[in-house]
């Protein structure tokens, strides 16, 4: 499907197991992994990476939810812009308006149905937060997109990652924009 210059395909998450999952699918599986082990911290991490190829760029985003200390699931959505995204600045600004786009749809509704999984076992350590991890940090050229970025992300009421402790998108969308 082609939206504004870009061939999304079909908004379908994957991972090295599953393909084709839409958002309602991605949640499920979600929901499942914290429903195995309710009493664990949960950490749910959005993030983006790109690259720039010849005639197109590349973005991912990944979705990955934590158990801290004790396993993971996560998914991967593409979107192909066809052409060369070579301002800093403009991939900075898709990279988060990514991650957000996919942050908004962890509804006020879908978000209290993660943490109604946990809540029950609250005193026995079971917790859970959402971040967005930007592809920014303290040292490089992306130094100075730092206040804009996070602003955006604290302006939707979610914590923002910066490197180094932006894996979701430095790491594991990092390996899947080749």
């Amino acid at each position: 499907m082609q939206r504004g210059g870009q061939i999304v395909s079909d908004e379908m998450f994957y991972n090295l197991s599953m393909c084709n999952m839409s958002f309602e699918d991605v949640f499920g599986q979600i929901c499942t992994f914290m429903k195995k082990d309710p009493r664990q911290n949960y950490r749910l991490s959005i993030g983006t990476d790109s690259k720039v190829h010849t005639r197109f760029t590349r973005f991912i985003t990944a979705i990955h939810i934590h158990r801290i200390g004790n396993g993971a699931w996560g998914c991967l959505r593409p979107i192909v812009i066809k052409r060369e995204v070579m301002s800093l600045r403009e991939k900075i600004h898709l990279e988060t308006m990514y991650s957000q786009e996919i942050a908004y749809l962890f509804t006020p509704e879908r978000t209290s149905e993660l943490i109604e999984i946990i809540y029950p076992y609250k005193k026995e350590g079971g917790n859970f937060t959402m971040e967005i991890h930007l592809d920014i940090g303290q040292y490089g050229l992306t130094r100075e997109f730092i206040q804009e970025a996070t602003s955006r992300i604290t302006a939707m009421g979610i914590t923002a990652k910066i490197k180094p402790d932006a894996y979701a998108a430095s790491s594991y969308a990092n390996r899947y924009t080749r």
